[in-house]
């Protein structure tokens, strides 16, 4: 903290064991100062809830709930909003939670992320102010919503892009390896990642190094050759887009 010029409020920090495993007794303690800190089975980090299992059922359900109180809010003034309007407020109040730092929910089951889910289709339904029970892919493609799953790839792929390409923060390039053939191939050219194997201790770099290869893997390669960010970025978005907009969240 003192080479980076920051100063640790002994008051808000804590401390997390990972991996927890029956075999780790969570029995000692650190002493900063004057203050002694325990272990915990969660601790909050720019944001985000964080459990010894990486479940991020903690941090889920404290977004959802953060979600409804917004909706609800939003409710009451709904009938004095334009359709745009609406919209606006939604995605800035709703929205964005529910993209903030949704990266590190990539790889989770389809259940664990479902709360996220709801939201967004109670936000869909708001903003056009339809019933509790209405369709919701006619209402995504209206808005040109991607679903919470396809959020979390698209900024997963995003950071996959920039780690390819050299832009990414150089932490990034420890976690991703370009795939490169023992001879001369023609995937030499097609820009594809290196798949690791996910047996061993449960960690976020080793679930990130072996999900996100796999999406990026599986994209066209012309989306994993695009020449600059912002192409890459909108045929990604097509394609997810596409790929979803058959799909039923209701």
């Amino acid at each position: 903290m003192k080479e980076h010029h920051l100063q640790l409020n002994l008051a808000k920090t804590e401390l997390l064991v990972l991996p927890a495993t029956p075999t780790l007794q969570h029995d000692f303690t650190i002493q900063l100062g004057s203050s002694t800190i325990t272990p915990s089975t969660s601790v909050r980090n720019l944001g985000v809830i964080f459990d010894d299992q990486l479940t991020f059922k903690d941090h889920i359900a404290k977004t959802a709930r953060s979600c409804r109180f917004a909706l609800h809010n939003t409710r009451k003034i709904r009938p004095f909003l334009t359709e745009h309007a609406a919209q606006l407020l939604v995605q800035a109040l709703v929205i964005s939670r529910l993209d903030y730092c949704n990266a590190l929910l990539a790889g989770l089951p389809s259940n664990t992320v479902k709360p996220l889910q709801m939201i967004q289709n109670a936000a869909a339904r708001l903003v056009f102010n339809e019933p509790k029970r209405a369709h919701v892919t006619p209402l995504f493609i209206s808005l040109h919503w991607l679903p919470v799953a396809a959020r979390i790839k698209f900024k997963t792929l995003m950071l996959a892009y920039r780690t390819t390409t050299g832009s990414a923060p150089a932490y990034m390039h420890s976690l991703l390896t370009n795939y490169i053939p023992s001879r001369n191939l023609r995937s030499a050219s097609e820009r594809r990642l290196v798949v690791t194997s996910q047996r061993g201790s449960k960690s976020l770099s080793r679930t990130f190094s072996f999900t996100i290869p796999g999406w990026w893997n599986d994209l066209p390669t012309p989306i994993r050759s695009a020449g600059s960010l912002s192409i890459f970025k909108q045929q990604l978005k097509t394609h997810l887009f596409r790929r979803h907009s058959t799909s039923s969240y209701t």
